[in-house]
């Protein structure tokens, strides 16, 4: 008989690769019954052609801050179960699908979304999809019929989150047309938020530096030791579609972001797109903050906004930069309105900033 999640959990805790956390340990027997209920046996009826897929288990919906130890869990859980199954970060699977809707409408199919799901569950039993956050409308209007198709078409749902379902998509454009998938997620998910004590993140980051100046070789390299430490050598890509346009962020894993200042602020985004950033990270590394003038004006304006995009959004900052704060932007039209910015730079980088209420 293969191990239970509590038994696999412990026994990392007795090895030293985790700590225990109480939080974390009441939701195994959550996870526990989704993998029971995959992996139970199914009755085969007589007549093969008659058969249909399996019954989706009810979803599970886990959520609360960032360092809780959520995507830890999905990996455990993940690993262990075996059916047939996707682990995927949400921004990355909404964007598939999106690409599988635009090629069924290409092929003129009058329900474009129901060849998408059902290739996907083709392939698949179980669907663990980490860190859902809905800042595009697009996906907006797609996730809530999605869903509910691939949950009819035998497809188990685990997720994960930084927010309760009631603040998915909060202030999004035409949110009302959002809400119906909220009181679905509500009705067909256990929706249970990790209370942990711990933030396991901020810990990792408590007292250490997160402002490295000159940039350069020595500074690349401490850049490179904390994202290594927050990202376990593992990353995605990030695209975050606002208005029509994307906003990329080259490196991507569990809350943690990592981008060149030219990435942000070199390419043409507003206010809006920087607030979209703010609210998909919980944790921003900037490598290569220049000296700021006259010559890079438009630059340096975009570097402003983002960073008071990510100051209202209790973003933690990591970065390089040519210097200190106070001496980035020296001469120029936009170096006394600088001030703000700076005084804001240094306030980041206290050990508390970022920490959650």
């Amino acid at each position: 008989m293969s191990q239970s999640l509590t038994q696999i959990y412990d026994a990392r805790v007795t090895a030293g690769t985790l700590h225990a956390d109480a939080a974390q340990r009441a939701v195994l027997p959550m996870l526990e019954r989704v993998r029971s209920g995959l992996e139970a046996p199914v009755k085969k009826p007589l007549f093969g052609f008659l058969a249909k897929p399996a019954p989706a288990q009810r979803g599970l919906y886990l959520w609360g801050g960032v360092g809780r130890g959520k995507s830890m869990l999905m990996d455990l859980f993940c690993d262990a179960v075996s059916v047939p199954k996707r682990r995927v970060h949400f921004h990355a699977f909404m964007q598939e699908v999106q690409a599988r809707i635009e090629a069924a409408r290409r092929a003129k199919v009058e329900d474009a979304l129901m060849p998408a799901a059902r290739e996907i569950a083709a392939e698949i039993r179980l669907l663990c999809f980490d860190e859902m956050q809905i800042t595009d409308i697009a996906d907006a209007m797609i996730v809530g019929r999605l869903f509910e198709v691939l949950t009819g078409l035998g497809v188990t749902i685990v997720t994960t989150s930084n927010r309760v379902p009631s603040e998915l998509y909060k202030n999004g454009l035409n949110r009302q047309l959002f809400l119906p998938f909220i009181a679905w997620i509500e009705a067909n998910f256990d929706v249970h938020e990790i209370e942990s004590e711990t933030d396991y993140r901020q810990h990792r980051l408590a007292g250490a530096q997160v402002y490295f100046t000159p940039a350069g070789r020595d500074a690349k390299a401490a850049m490179d030791a904390l994202w290594d430490e927050l990202s376990g050598h593992d990353s995605d890509r990030l695209v975050l579609n606002v208005k029509g346009r994307e906003v990329v962020i080259p490196q991507y894993h569990n809350g943690v972001g990592r981008a060149g200042f030219w990435d942000l602020c070199g390419a043409m985004l507003g206010p809006a797109d920087y607030l979209a950033l703010a609210g998909a990270v919980r944790v921003l590394m900037i490598d290569e903050i220049p000296h700021l003038s006259a010559s890079n004006f438009n630059e340096a304006k975009r570097f402003v906004t983002l960073i008071d995009a990510l100051y209202e959004g209790r973003v933690r900052l990591i970065c390089s930069a040519a210097d200190e704060p106070e001496r980035l932007y020296n001469e120029g039209t936009g170096s006394f309105e600088f001030e703000r910015t700076a005084s804001r730079l240094r306030e980041m980088q206290g050990a508390d900033w970022g920490r959650e209420a």
